[in-house]
């Protein structure tokens, strides 16, 4: 499958990343690295986290990590996986 990022995800991991690295630099490279292996992973199992909590549609998923849910829509018809956002826990996307 392929991995597509939407801009609003983008923009907002980049907010993210620059907040965290106020505090250290490296934990925010680590937490970038880590999640983007996380998201590697989504190709070879699209299924292996939870239906969302914000949308309601079986092919959007729920990515958690570290506080953040990271939500991406499956289309099997193309073979992608678009990352949509990363947000907050419990916030509204």
């Amino acid at each position: 499958m392929k991995i597509l990022k939407s801009q609003e995800y983008i923009s907002s991991l980049k907010d993210i990343l620059s907040y965290i690295a106020k505090d250290k630099k490296s934990v925010a490279i680590d937490f970038r690295k880590e999640l983007n292996r996380k998201i590697q992973d989504i190709k070879q199992f699209p299924f292996m986290y939870r239906e969302s909590i914000y949308f309601e549609n079986e092919y959007i998923r729920d990515l958690t990590y570290k506080g953040y849910v990271i939500p991406y829509e499956v289309d099997l018809e193309n073979n992608i996986v678009t990352i949509i956002g990363i947000i907050k826990y419990k916030n509204n996307l």
